[in-house]
């Protein structure tokens, strides 16, 4: 098998155009004459590598940062995401916001390469259908959204993600709290707390803490699209994947991945401690965690995006490439709104007047 990591597009056996990595056939296929490429991709998911987190952070400027070598970055005016698709392609839309003001970055530091991701499986027929109906389910959308649905506006992404693990030893300190009652001079019940010292200790190992790259991508999206299963079904990364596909440059990068994925773990050990807490309640929560066996990953995740402008305001319709799985944000009609609360005082003041006259 040929160097698959080192090349960035693959040609056609048969007419020599470029092979697309096609999710409905989970192979290289020719979009031009069909033909399916005989190349071989990995996807041995046991060869998957965690990194030493500490020893990364330490050693930052010599990550490896080849992999991006045959690829055009592209910077939006608009929306500031940055993009990576192969060197052929020439200006175009951005495929986060729709812009035109694509900004050439020729000095550009390439990205720390991805040691792995999960392949496009949604079709895009697929999520084309999904998309439409995900429009015809929103009553509160305008109509002409729906009818016209801009799905000649979908893209394919790649975008990226850190996963982060660890396993901490957290001791934690707290104020229990117990109920009791007592009567006042009016003989009505009155609830008191006593307050007792209580400590304890939680084991937990973080799998996987899984934080996006992106900043083309809106947040709230994203989280509503998860989960990936970066557990169990990635596969080692291969460009062959990522033939045909735009890859967007990270733009958190492994510090602040890592510091955000702290903060969730802190956050997640705070409701663990306090679920030992005996008692009613608690007070002055303090935790000490220690963390040991920090690993990381770089991957790729693969989103369907389309973004649309209504009303000089972009929205955005994301769907999980693995899973399916959609999120999406549309305009509100006033218009609707406006008859729907004209409806209920009519049925308000109706009901009103029949009861008075009643």
């Amino acid at each position: 098998m040929a160097d698959l990591t080192a090349l960035n597009k693959f040609s056609c056996p048969a007419c020599g155009a470029e092979a697309v990595w096609t999710p409905s056939k989970h192979a290289l296929v020719c979009p031009y004459c069909g033909t399916v490429s005989p190349a071989e991709l990995q996807s041995d998911g046991s060869l998957i590598e965690e990194n030493d987190l500490v020893e990364a952070l330490r050693a930052i400027p010599d990550a490896d940062r080849d992999w991006a070598d045959q690829k055009k970055t592209v910077r939006c005016q608009s929306c500031n995401a940055i993009s990576i698709f192969d060197t052929h392609r020439v200006a175009q839309n951005c495929d986060f916001c729709g812009s035109p003001a694509l900004l050439a970055m020729e000095d550009v530091q390439a990205p720390i390469r991805p040691k792995s991701l999960l392949p496009f499986k949604v079709a895009d027929t697929a999520v084309r259908e999904q998309i439409r109906a995900w429009y015809g389910s929103h009553f509160w959308a305008p109509n002409r959204l729906g009818a016209k649905a801009m799905t000649d506006t979908l893209h394919g992404l790649y975008l990226p993600y850190w996963t982060f693990d660890a396993h901490a030893d957290c001791p934690w300190e707290a104020e229990a709290g117990y109920y009791y009652y007592v009567r006042d001079s009016q003989g009505r019940q009155q609830r008191r707390v006593r307050w007792e010292y209580a400590s304890g200790q939680v084991l937990n190992f973080f799998d996987d803490v899984l934080v996006s790259g992106s900043k083309g991508v809106h947040p709230k999206l994203l989280e509503d699209i998860a989960p990936f299963p970066t557990t169990t079904d990635l596969v080692p990364y291969d460009a062959g994947y990522l033939s045909g596909w735009v890859v967007e440059q990270y733009q958190i990068d492994l510090v602040g991945g890592a510091q955000d994925s702290r903060r969730r773990m802190l956050a997640a050990l705070e409701r663990l401690c306090a679920s030992k807490i005996p008692g009613d309640t608690h007070r002055g929560l303090r935790i000490s965690p220690q963390f040991t066996a920090q690993t990381y990953k770089h991957l790729l995740l693969p989103v369907w995006l389309l973004s649309y402008e209504y009303r000089s305001k972009v929205y955005q319709v994301a769907v999980n490439g693995y899973t399916g799985k959609i999120a999406g944000e549309y305009p509100i009609s006033w218009i609707k709104v406006t008859i729907a609360i004209f409806l209920v005082l009519v049925l308000f003041g109706t009901f009103a007047y029949l009861r008075s006259q009643s």
